[in-house]
């Protein structure tokens, strides 16, 4: 027997460097997987992209970046098409795999003759060269282009793959042949956090090996035990951190803080609630009384009302929002500020204000959506049904396959199949329904515009009709004016000083940039002469400046205006500015002014809605409100699917599809189905449980 002290085998020639820290780490080059530096994933182009649809032939349109009209696709087609022996007019799916492969793969060191006449016919010319297939070709152009319009389109073709080398587990395959307890460091960190501390407490060792790790062992486990302790069980370690919500996130920095066990520290928290089920809300609130009895203080802004109910003072600020807000209306312990009439947070605690229960729960239309089969992510063969023209709510703890159902599964199929996209769909066997629809939206918290330029009143379309109505003022008439006059992304009328931003970017390089206002327009993003330019004595400035309730007031008799502005009102926007920058809007307030946008158009009463928590970061009263518009969508024929935790909400339902029991690999399957008051019923549902309490409660 030999052994080395190189850590090599002399017969293979295979040797592995020394067994250090970095080694486990895939930021670090030492560990990393050297095909995909330990992203795990590639960008490819994605075959069923570029053809969707197999049944159509190449003359209409089969490869989608490839236009059959043009004169240079159709002369490099053609020749192919002439050499192996098939027609531009027939179908992919009637191509043999050989056929299949040149046009995709290439024609290896094989040349090709073809010839290229400009559209024109002005000029001819001869090539002789190998066909590099399409993948090979999209390839090259998306490589050499320096447009970024053109790589936004060839990036419509491509899709996140598996990193071939190292199976999307972003190590070096010395590092993941290390192994503890039979296990890889991938694979332990592919495990929820409740499974991992299930490891570890199972974990046999030696009494030298646990001599060696009870430090790091203790570490490890309570650190794991942190973020099982504020609702986190149900994430896997190698959860990337762009696709956590902000309330996991938040959480995740609480776990970090609870760790430190710091004392006479101010700890200010902002709505930590978002994303939480009833049952999750319940451990973090113990961690915040955890904490709080450790001798520190914490503020939390709030609207969640089992957190609001467990404050030891409440500061209640209002009466209104925006310019109706700024007062401090009630403050004191939770029994003190309910006994405050003009307190509308203490009139809902009292119970003096609720959301009425519908007395009837609606039927439908007689038509289903049927989810069968579905396998995506943590969901285990699950069938789910919606009846259409309902309310329904898809419920359940955190983590359990709500968002992996509607937005990865549902609506991907949905919008493929009646809007015509290209979305790569979760795995299921089937959806059954869909033409029963004519139209799908999909209203998540994303925002509705990436620049500062971008704005609710541009978002709904208020803006066009304000500047046609600028347009044809007297004043505007004689100077020549036209609606692009009004705007500040055009030249004319915006201030070029800072080209309509109203502000100059200072960049600090290293540092943020550096936003100031602009000294010339001042702030107000146009030029002296469009703003002489006045409709009641306020300028297109004013007017942006002005809160959607002004406006709403302002405009009331123009019925183009005010019909919009009115959609924007009914769903809780009043106090936000006309020209507010899109980037300053929380994501429960994008959502709401996409929804409002929806509003404000036709509808057809076979439209699909499908949203993600609506009520993120709203008041009771708001929460009424928003319902108001949801039930005048159903009530016009409409289908709405809701992911919501919000009890006052699900009570609101016509349907109610619950998920679980549990987070992560211990959820994905359907616990209960039918009306709120079914689903109490159901003593293995989380959801039935607290929507019993509530019933219980109500008067």
């Amino acid at each position: 027997m030999f052994f080395s002290q190189h850590n090599a085998c002399p017969d293979c020639g295979i040797s592995i460097s020394e067994l250090q820290p970095r080694l486990f780490s895939f930021n670090n080059p030492y560990g990393a997987c050297p095909e995909c530096t330990g992203l795990g994933l590639k960008q490819e182009f994605d075959l069923d992209l570029i053809l969707p649809d197999r049944s159509l032939s190449f003359d209409e349109g089969a490869l989608i970046p490839y236009n059959p009209d043009s004169a240079w696709n159709r002369s490099r087609f053609e020749a192919l098409a002439k050499k192996y022996g098939f027609s531009l007019a027939t179908p992919f799916d009637k191509l043999t795999k050989k056929q299949l492969d040149i046009i995709f793969h290439g024609t290896g060191d094989e040349a090709l003759d073809f010839v290229y006449r400009n559209r024109e016919r002005t000029g001819q010319f001869n090539y002789h060269q190998p066909w590099p297939g399409v993948m090979a070709d999209m390839r090259r152009r998306y490589n050499e282009t320096y447009s970024e319009s053109q790589k936004e389109f060839y990036e419509k073709f491509m899709s996140t793959l598996e990193c071939e080398l190292c199976h999307g587990k972003r190590l070096k395959k010395e590092a993941l042949a290390v192994t503890v307890g039979g296990v890889s460091i991938f694979d332990l960190s592919s495990l929820s956090v409740g499974d991992t501390i299930d490891f570890f407490d199972k974990l046999s060792l030696t009494e030298t090996e646990q001599e060696i790790a009870r430090q790091i062992l203790k570490e490890i486990i309570a650190r794991l035990n942190f973020m099982k302790n504020v609702g986190l069980d149900y994430l896997s370690l190698e959860r990337k951190a762009a696709t956590l919500s902000g309330g996991e996130a938040q959480r995740i920095r609480l776990a970090t803080q609870i760790g430190s066990s710091l004392i006479g520290v101010l700890y200010i928290l902002d709505e930590p609630s978002i994303g939480l089920h009833q049952r999750d809300n319940q451990r973090l609130i113990d961690t915040l009384l955890y904490l709080r009895d450790l001798g520190n203080t914490l503020i939390v802004v709030e609207h969640d009302e089992q957190t609001l109910r467990t404050a030891d003072y409440i500061v209640d600020l209002g009466p209104g929002a925006g310019v109706h807000g700024g007062y401090v209306v009630a403050k004191g312990t939770p029994e003190e500020v309910m006994k405050v009439k003009k307190s509308l947070t203490g009139q809902y605690l009292a119970g003096t204000l609720t959301m009425e229960i519908p007395s009837e729960r609606r039927s439908g239309n007689g038509h289903q959506l049927v989810i069968e089969g579905a396998t995506e992510h943590n969901l285990k063969d699950i069938a789910a049904s919606f009846p259409l023209g309902v309310f329904s709510c898809v419920t359940g703890v955190s983590g359990s396959g709500k968002s992996t159902l509607l937005s990865d599964v549902l609506y991907p199929a949905a919008s493929n199949a009646i809007m015509r996209t290209h979305y790569s769909v979760g795995a299921c066997k089937k959806i059954s329904g869909l033409e029963h629809l004519d139209k799908v939206i999909n209203i998540d918290q994303s925002p509705i515009g990436r620049t500062p330029r971008s704005n609710p009143a541009t978002y709904v379309g208020v803006f066009t009709a304000i500047r046609d109505l600028f347009a044809n003022l007297p004043e505007s008439r004689v100077r020549g004016y036209k609606p692009g006059r009004f705007s500040f992304n055009v030249r004319g009328g915006r201030c070029e000083n800072c080209q309509g931003d109203g502000t100059i970017t200072i960049e600090m390089n290293f540092l943020p940039d550096v936003y100031i206002t602009c000294d010339v327009c001042h702030g107000r993003r146009f030029n002296r002469e469009t703003l002489e330019v006045r409709y009641k004595g306020k300028s297109i400035a004013d007017v942006l400046s002005m809160t959607i309730e002004e406006a709403a007031e302002f405009f009331a008799p123009i019925p183009s205006i005010a019909r919009k502005l009115e959609t924007l009102l009914s769903v809780g926007l009043g106090y936000i500015q006309l020209g507010q920058s899109a980037l300053t809007l929380s994501g429960g307030e994008a959502q709401r002014v996409k929804l409002a946008n929806e509003l404000s158009r036709r509808s057809t009463g076979k439209t699909l809605y499908i949203l993600d928590e609506p009520t993120t970061g709203l008041h009771f009263a708001d929460v009424k409100q928003l319902m108001t518009v949801i039930h005048r969508l159903v009530d016009q024929g409409n289908t709405v699917i809701m992911i919501e935790h919000n009890l006052d909400v699900i009570m609101q339902a016509d349907h109610v599809v619950d998920l679980g029991p549990e987070g992560g690999i211990r959820g994905g399957t359907v616990v209960a189905t039918g009306t709120p008051e079914h689903i109490a019923t159901v003593k293995k549902s989380w959801t039935g449980k607290y929507l019993r309490e509530m019933m219980e409660r109500a008067p």
